[in-house]
C-alpha cells in the first residue's frame, strides 16, 4: 500500500499548496518528484467533452440523465458509465464530472435535465451503478453537486435553508447510498450555500457526514469558481479548487498556514486525497507503472456505439397516452410529420452538459429513414425568443470552403495571435485557450451557403460590429444579463438584425473584448467568477437563423398536411433557454404557440400523436384531445432514430416518469426558485414530489413519478409479503437500525420483500416496473418509494417478482437526539404503476 503521509512529507508548504488549485481550465499540476502525473478532468453527464468548453473534438453525445433513469434499471446506469469510461479513455481523461444526483425539488428547476430524478432512492441507486461503470474500468467518478443546489436562480449567492431531517433523509441520501455502494472517488461541492455556510466551506457535511459518518474517503473539489475563501474553505472539508491556475488559495492558504489560521496537517490530509485519487486512476507512481491509455475505444459515430445510444433512449421514453392503441404506428400509414422540433429536435440540454457530438438525428431525418415517402415533414412555430449560433451547415470557412469559421485572436498591438478554422460556430475567450497575451479583438468570418431572408447577428459580451462583404451593416454592445456573473457565460447576450442576402455573402462579426472592474454578488463578496467574468471571459459566436414565418401561416400549413395523413405526428417541447444551467423557468407552458398548434391539428386530424421533446414536466392542455403522448426527453446524438424506433414499435418505449408532472404552473409541493433576499426555503422539508402530493400538499398531479403505459397492459394478480424476518407475512412491524446508529448503518436491518405476479394481457412482449411504496403509520412520514423490479414478460403469460425493500427508507432522523430512529414499521406498502395507479395495499403492523 502506498504510504501518501510519506510522499507529503517529501513536499514543501508552496508545493503542497500550489497542487490544491487546477492546473488550468481541467487539468491538476503533477510533481515528478513525488511521482504524481498531471490530471486531466472533463464535464461529463451527457457525454465526455474533454478540456475545451467549445470546439472540442467529436464525442458521443448520451441521452440526457432523465430519460437514462425513465428506465428504472440499475443495468442501464452501469452500461452508461462503461461507455463514458470508454469515451474518457479515448481522450485520456482521468475523471468524469458527474453524474448529477440533486433532487427534481421543483418543476422550475432549469438543470434537472442533468439530474436522475425526483425520488432520492431512485437517484441514489442508479447514480452508484453508474459510478461503477466508470470505476470498475479506472475511471473516477464525480456525484455533484453536494449540497441542496435543486435550482439555478442565483445559485453563486443563495442560501438553501433546509432542515436536518429533509437535509438527512431526501438531499443526502443519494449521496449517502452512492458512498455506501460505489464508493465514489471524488465528489464535487455545489456552488450555494447551505443553512448560511457556503457547501465548499461546510464542516458539518464535508467533514462530519461525508468524511466523519460515513467515512468516505475520496477527494472534493469544488465546482468550478465556486470557492470564495481560503481558511473557511480549508477547514470546511474542500480538498481542491478548480480551475486554475488562479484562486483563492494559492499565496493565501500558504500565509494561512503560516499563520496558524489552518494547521498544515489539514493542508497534508487533502494532499493525501489527492493522491489516493491519482493513484486510483493511474497517475501515480513511476511513469511505467502508470495508466496505459487504450486505443481501441469505438468512436462515437461508430456502428456499435449509435446502435447502443439508439437502444439507449428508446429504453427510457414514456408513453403516458394511448388511446385504442394508436401506437405503435403500423409503418404503412401516411404520416404528417409536423413542429419544430420535428425538424430541430433538441437532443441535449444547455450549459457545461454541452458536448460537440458528431451528429444529432432530427426526428424528421429518423421517421424518414424507416417511412420514406409515406411521411410528409412541415416545420413548426418558432420556439425561441434567441437566435441561435449558426449551424455549421449553413456557413462555410471562406479560406478553405469547408463548414465552420475562419477565427481570428487579435492582441492589444492588431497582432493576429492565433487564425485557424473553427468547426464549431462558437469559439471561448479567457477559458481553456493557450494564448501568449489576452484576445482583445475576435473577428469570426463565414461564407452563407443559402441565400434569402436571414437573421445575422452575434452572442456574447463585448462590444460587436457585424460587417457583410466588408461593409458594417450593425453594431451593438451586449452585456450580460442577471446579477450571476455566470450566466455571461452559459446564457450570452445576443443581438441579431434581418437581412435579404445572396449565397455566397461574406459575413464576419468582430467583437472588441470589453474588460471591467470586478464588481462583488449579491451577497456582498467578491469571488474569481466575478473576476474572470470581468476579464473578458466568455463564449462568442455568429449568428446565423432563418427568419421565423408568421405562426398563423404555419400553423394552416400543418393543418392541412394533418386532414391529408393517416396520422398526425406533431412534435413540441422546450429548448436550452429553458433545460439549462445558470438559469431556471417561470412556468411549465410550452414556449411560442406549440399549444395553438396541436389543438388545431387535433381538430383536423384523423388520428393525433403528440412527442413531447423535453426532459422535464410541461404543460398539456391539450392531452384530452389527442390520441397519444410519447414523451422523449433529450434523446442524445441518435435521438431522431430512437423516438421512430419508440413511434413505429420496433422498440418498446417502456420508460416510467422519474418526476410527477404537475396539473397546472404553481401545483407542486414546492415550486418557486428565486430566493427571497438570497434565502430558499425547503418549505416541503421531507414531502417533496410525489411524496407532497400524496399528502395533499397540492393538486393532484396530471401524472404521477413512476406513471407510463409502454405498450402491454397488466393484471397485478396477486401480491404478499416474502418471510423476510419480521416483515413477513402476519403484520408485525419491520424493525430498521438501531436507534442512533450511524448514516448508512444497517447492516443488521431486516425489511420486507414483496412478491407480486403480473400478467402480461397485451399482444406484444411488454417491459413492466413493479413499484413498492411505504406509507408509515407515523403521521409526520410521508410515503416513499422503497423498492422497485422491472421484468419482461411475453404476451399472454404471467410471471412473480420480487421486489425487495431499501432499509435507509425505514429511518427517520431526530433531530433532537442528533442521530437515526428506527421507524415503528407499522403502516402500509402500496405496490403501484405509480401513485395513481395502486394495485395491491399489504398492511404492516
Amino acid at each position: 500500500m502506498t504510504d501518501y503521509a510519506a510522499l507529503v512529507a517529501r513536499l514543501d508548504l508552496e508545493t503542497k499548496v500550489r497542487l490544491l488549485t487546477g492546473a488550468t481550465s481541467f487539468t491538476l499540476h503533477g510533481e515528478e518528484s513525488i511521482g504524481l502525473a498531471p490530471m486531466a478532468f472533463s464535464d461529463g453527464p451527457t457525454g465526455v467533452r474533454g478540456l475545451k468548453f467549445t470546439g472540442g473534438e467529436e464525442v458521443a453525445l448520451v441521452p440526457t440523465a432523465t430519460l437514462l433513469s425513465g428506465a428504472w434499471n440499475e443495468d442501464t446506469a452501469r452500461e452508461v458509465g462503461e461507455l463514458l469510461a470508454e469515451e474518457a479513455e479515448r481522450q485520456q481523461i482521468h475523471v468524469v464530472l458527474g453524474p448529477t444526483i440533486n433532487l427534481h425539488r421543483t418543476p422550475l428547476g432549469g438543470r434537472l435535465f442533468e439530474a436522475y430524478s425526483e425520488d432520492p432512492l431512485l437517484t441514489g441507486r442508479l447514480a452508484a451503478a453508474y459510478v461503477k461503470g466508470l470505476q470498475d474500468k479506472g475511471i473516477g467518478a464525480c456525484p455533484k453537486h453536494l449540497v441542496a443546489n435543486e435550482s439555478e436562480t442565483l445559485r453563486n449567492y443563495m442560501n438553501s435553508v433546509v432542515s436536518e431531517e429533509a437535509l438527512r433523509e431526501v438531499y443526502l441520501l443519494p449521496f449517502e447510498i452512492t458512498v455506501d455502494d460505489a464508493n465514489p472517488w471524488s465528489i464535487m461541492a455545489a456552488y450555494n450555500d447551505v443553512n448560511g455556510v457556503a457547501a465548499t466551506e461546510q464542516d458539518h457535511v464535508n467533514n462530519e457526514v461525508v468524511k466523519g459518518e460515513w467515512g468516505w474517503d475520496g477527494l472534493l473539489m469544488s465546482d468550478w469558481f465556486a470557492t470564495k475563501t481560503s481558511a473557511p474553505a480549508a477547514l470546511g472539508g474542500l480538498d481542491l479548487v478548480m480551475p486554475g491556475p488562479d484562486g483563492p488559495w494559492g499565496e493565501e492558504l500558504v500565509a494561512d498556514v503560516r499563520s496558524g489560521a489552518v494547521p498544515e496537517s489539514v493542508v497534508d490530509e487533502h494532499v493525501v486525497r489527492l493522491l489516493r485519487l491519482a493513484e486510483r486512476v493511474g497517475a501515480l507512481g513511476a511513469p511505467q507503472d502508470r495508466r496505459t491509455w487504450p486505443t481501441d475505444s469505438p468512436a462515437p459515430d461508430s456502428p456499435q456505439r449509435r446502435a447502443q445510444l439508439r437502444r439507449l433512449a428508446t429504453d427510457g421514453m414514456v408513453v403516458l397516452r394511448n388511446e385504442d392503441g394508436v401506437l405503435p404506428l403500423s409503418g404503412e400509414q401516411s404520416v404528417a410529420l409536423l413542429g419544430r422540433h420535428a425538424v430541430d429536435t433538441v437532443c441535449m440540454g444547455g450549459g457545461s452538459a454541452q458536448v460537440n457530438p458528431p451528429h444529432q438525428v432530427s426526428i424528421a431525418e429518423g421517421m424518414h429513414a424507416v417511412l420514406g415517402d409515406r411521411l410528409t415533414v412541415v416545420d413548426g412555430v418558432e420556439v425561441r425568443e434567441r437566435a441561435l449560433p449558426a449551424p455549421t451547415e449553413t456557413i462555410r470557412d471562406p479560406r478553405t470552403g469547408t463548414p465552420g469559421l475562419h477565427v481570428e485572436h487579435v492582441d492589444a498591438d492588431g497582432t493576429v495571435m492565433l487564425a485557424e478554422h473553427s468547426d464549431s460556430s462558437s469559439v471561448t475567450t479567457g477559458w481553456d485557450d493557450t494564448l501568449p497575451r489576452p484576445t482583445e479583438q475576435l473577428r469570426l468570418s463565414a461564407e452563407l451557403v443559402a441565400g434569402g431572408p436571414v437573421r445575422l447577428g452575434a452572442s456574447g459580451t463585448g462590444r460587436w460590429q457585424l460587417l457583410v462583404d466588408g461593409t458594417e451593416v450593425g453594431s451593438a454592445d451586449l452585456a450580460a444579463e442577471g446579477a450571476d456573473p455566470g450566466e455571461s457565460m452559459l446564457k450570452p447576450p445576443v443581438w441579431t438584425t434581418d437581412l435579404d442576402l445572396p449565397a455566397g455573402t461574406i459575413v464576419e462579426a468582430v467583437l472588441t473584448v470589453v474588460r471591467s472592474e470586478p464588481q462583488p454578488g449579491p451577497d456582498g463578496k467578491m469571488s474569481t467568477l466575478s473576476h474572470a467574468i470581468a476579464s473578458g471571459m466568455g463564449i462568442k459566436s455568429l449568428v446565423v437563423a432563418p427568419v421565423p414565418a408568421p405562426a398563423d401561416e404555419v400553423i394552416a400549413a400543418a393543418v392541412e398536411a394533418a386532414r391529408a395523413a393517416d396520422v398526425a405526428v406533431v412534435v413540441v417541447g422546450l429548448t436550452p433557454e429553458q433545460e439549462t444551467e445558470a438559469t431556471d423557468k417561470t412556468t411549465l407552458a410550452l414556449p411560442g404557440r406549440q399549444d395553438d398548434l396541436v389543438a388545431a391539428v387535433a381538430a383536423a386530424a384523423r388520428r393525433t400523436v403528440v412527442v413531447v421533446n423535453a426532459a422535464t414536466p410541461v404543460l398539456m392542455p391539450w392531452a384530452q384531445d389527442v390520441d397519444a403522448v410519447l414523451v422523449v426527453g433529450l434523446p442524445g446524438q441518435e435521438g431522431g432514430h430512437a423516438v421512430a424506433d419508440a413511434l413505429l414499435g420496433i422498440r418498446e418505449p417502456a420508460g416510467r416518469l422519474v418526476t410527477s408532472w404537475p396539473a397546472a404552473d404553481g401545483a407542486a409541493p414546492a415550486w418557486d426558485v428565486e430566493p427571497t433576499d438570497l434565502r430558499l426555503e425547503y418549505t416541503d422539508g421531507t414531502f417533496v414530489g410525489y411524496r407532497g402530493f400524496h399528502a395533499g400538499r397540492a393538486p393532484a398531479p396530471a401524472h404521477w413519478l413512476g406513471a407510463g403505459e409502454g405498450y402491454g397492459s397488466w393484471e397485478y394478480a396477486d401480491a404478499r409479503l416474502a418471510g423476510t424476518g419480521a416483515g413477513s407475512a402476519g403484520g408485525a412491524g419491520v424493525p430498521g437500525a438501531a436507534d442512533g446508529a450511524g448514516a448508512g448503518d444497517d447492516s443488521g436491518a431486516t425489511t420486507p420483500t414483496v412478491e407480486v405476479t403480473v400478467r402480461n394481457t397485451s399482444t406484444r412482449e411488454s417491459r413492466e416496473v413493479v413499484q413498492v411504496y411505504f406509507q408509515p403509520a407515523e403521521e409526520d412520514q410521508p410515503v416513499r418509494l422503497v423498492g422497485w423490479t422491472g421484468v419482461s414478460v411475453p404476451t399472454g403469460t404471467e410471471t412473480t417478482v420480487e421486489v425487495a425493500t431499501e432499509p435507509r427508507l425505514w429511518r427517520r432522523w431526530d433531530t433532537d437526539a442528533g442521530a437515526w430512529a428506527t421507524l415503528s414499521g407499522a403502516g402500509e406498502l402500496l405496490v403501484a404503476r405509480g401513485l395513481g395507479d395502486v394495485r395491491h395495499r399489504i398492511p404492516l403492523g
